[in-house]
């Protein structure tokens, strides 16, 4: 048992794990923001081309084979709930798109600057440093002469 929380909570430092936590719940966020995004602001104006129909509200009525009781609600296929789950789907997707693609283009960027500093140049070995003393040495002897 002991071995086993040991495992779990080398499972639960590790990076990934936590980075992924911390993903579902900022996905869990931005997704209430994209569907009120579609809810209440991209809907009503895609109704506005289509004479002021609430997509929230389109639905058929199904048939029923059995009679129902006077408080029962009908059967309906809501397929307006469904096209304003596809727009907020793709609302997400293209957002998460672009902030992958800046994510990567930044990281891009961060690469393409290590490989471009060049290397510093080696640093001279001991006898190009003794041949230096002795060059600036004749130097000296040529100006005092």
């Amino acid at each position: 048992m002991k071995k086993f929380l040991q495992e779990f909570r080398v499972f639960i430092n590790k990076g990934n794990v936590l980075g992924l936590a911390v993903g579902v719940i900022i996905g869990g966020a931005f997704s209430t923001i994209t569907t009120s995004l579609t809810n209440d602001i991209i809907m009503p104006i895609v109704s506005i081309f289509l004479g002021g129909v609430d997509f929230s509200s389109m639905s058929v009525a199904l048939p029923t084979f059995y009679p129902l009781a006077e408080d029962a609600m009908p059967n309906t296929l809501n397929y307006g709930s469904f096209i304003s789950a596809v727009v907020n789907f793709l609302i997400l997707s293209l957002v998460v798109f672009c902030i992958v693609k800046a994510v990567n283009r930044v990281m891009e960027g961060a690469r393409k600057k290590e490989e471009a500093a060049p290397p510093p140049p080696p640093a001279p070995s001991a006898e190009e440093k003794l041949l230096t003393e002795i060059r600036d040495l004749l130097k000296e002897n040529r100006n005092n002469d």
